[in-house]
């Protein structure tokens, strides 16, 4: 399901495979090879051989603020949103 790979290109690589979509994480350097930053990529079939592909450039200053505005959003909607339409639903 999920793979990790090292190689020359990526430092690091991470696939999770959800439904019609798959979604990358890929650890890259810049040039001078002294940071590094994330790309997220969004892959979606959209024909027999046609890929849609989306791509979030992720600077490592911005890690913790991104992770944080993330989190915050899955607990609304874990928190907030489900557990109000599941009430809604048992009514």
């Amino acid at each position: 399901m999920d793979q990790v790979v090292n190689t020359k290109e990526n430092l690091f690589t991470k696939r999770v495979r959800a439904g019609k979509r798959t979604y990358f994480f890929d650890v890259k350097a810049t040039r001078s090879a002294k940071d590094f930053y994330v790309i997220i990529t969004e892959s979606r079939r959209i024909g027999e051989e046609e890929y849609q592909k989306h791509k979030l450039f992720l600077y490592k200053e911005d890690f913790k603020k991104f992770i944080d505005a993330l989190q915050a959003t899955v607990d609304h909607v874990e928190q907030e949103l489900l557990e109000k339409s599941e009430r809604v639903v048992a009514a």
